[in-house]
């Protein structure tokens, strides 16, 4: 399948800087299995969930994972990390003028000194050697990094980003980009699902910064997807098969559930076919696109991606690419806002897509 069918032209004037308020005042688009699209808010959610549903929720939490600093030569670094390796070491992207050799030092805001120990492909392995904070590398970055927002998100971050790019039900350190569906549910919204007898659920996908790779390749089945750290816990495997048994429809809080989810029916694949999942711990690098199955997941809250994303592609392989895309076009002639802070969608899988699309 080629990439450009993945395409489509996005005005600036769409992308979202900040997120709506209140979060419930999002707007929300609904892909129904049949019939028009209609257009909602995020407060209507619970008219769309029943009671006896499933919410898989992310509860990955964003570390402030951005810092600057500069060489021994005095030129600028910008150190941006991937995954901590244990208190003290990470892997993280390193972006220089010349990039740094092993062995090198990092003179860091907060007075943190990194050693270059490492080179893993594109990223770095850094040894924190000295810190003026206590806590080891997230202690320092607690203190003293940035919020990772987005390239195309065109302003610096600032305090109001530990809010609100952070879901309310984060509890687990490790993702430098946040589960964006999931900033559009508050206390109170959660409350009244609640209420209404929905159950939710949580896995664990540490979103990396390989989330906005672009796909180089020609056609998609050529790209290798990164990997992200994921667990789908016991708790998790039980609360599915208790939707199952009850009726209920089990419903993906974004792509990061999705692929979690996803990813453990595929580790038990003698379970996978019966929409029943197994635990899961390690990497993943599902790569969903229109022609894959989804084995579990019956609809979705997702934002608005990038042109030519995974992420675009995933929501393809879920609802059709043809009518995914038509519902963009919709929501940009309406305007919407766009991907991270932006307004949202729900969808509900469509059986019978046909097992490739193509333009």
């Amino acid at each position: 399948m080629k990439l450009d069918v993945f395409d489509y032209h996005l005005p600036p004037e769409r992308i979202a800087a900040r997120p709506a308020e209140p979060r419930e005042s999002a707007r929300l688009l609904v892909l129904p299995v049949q019939g028009e699209f209609e257009h909602r808010t995020i407060n209507d959610l619970p008219d769309l969930i029943e009671p006896g549903d499933l919410l898989i929720l992310n509860d990955t939490r964003v570390i402030p994972a951005r810092a600057y600093g500069h060489k021994a030569s005095g030129g600028k670094v910008e150190f941006l990390l991937e995954r901590l390796l244990d208190a003290d070491r990470a892997l993280c992207h390193i972006k220089s003028s010349r990039s740094p050799k092993v062995g090198a030092t990092l003179y860091m805001e907060g007075g943190a000194t990194l050693e270059v120990v490492g080179r893993a492909g594109a990223l770095f392995e850094l040894q924190l050697r000295e810190s003026a904070t206590p806590g080891g590398l997230l202690g320092w970055l607690e203190a003293h990094g940035h919020m990772p927002l987005p390239t195309y998100i065109e302003r610096a971050d600032d305090d109001q980003d530990r809010h609100d790019y952070q879901t309310v039900f984060a509890r687990r350190d490790g993702a430098v980009a946040a589960p964006t569906a999931g900033l559009h549910l508050t206390e109170a919204l959660l409350e009244r699902l609640r209420d209404k007898g929905v159950e939710t659920t949580f896995v664990t996908l540490h979103v990396g910064a390989g989330t906005f790779q672009p796909v180089r390749s020609e056609t998609i089945e050529a790209h290798e997807m990164h990997r992200e750290w994921t667990e789908v816990p016991a708790a998790a495997v039980e609360a599915v098969a208790a939707a199952r048994q009850r009726g209920g429809r089990v419903i993906a809080i974004g792509t990061t559930a999705v692929r979690a989810i996803e990813t453990a029916a595929r580790a038990h694949p003698e379970r996978a076919k019966q929409g029943e999942i197994g635990p899961f711990v390690g990497d993943t690098q599902l790569f969903l696109y229109p022609g894959q199955p989804l084995y579990v997941i019956d609809a979705m809250l997702t934002n608005f991606h990038l042109p030519r994303s995974t992420l675009l592609m995933l929501v393809s392989a879920f609802a059709g690419r043809e009518r995914v895309l038509a519902a963009y076009h919709e929501a940009i002639e309406r305007g919407y806002r766009f991907y991270s802070f932006g307004d949202a969608m729900f969808i509900e899988a469509c059986a019978g897509i046909e097992a490739a699309e193509t333009a």
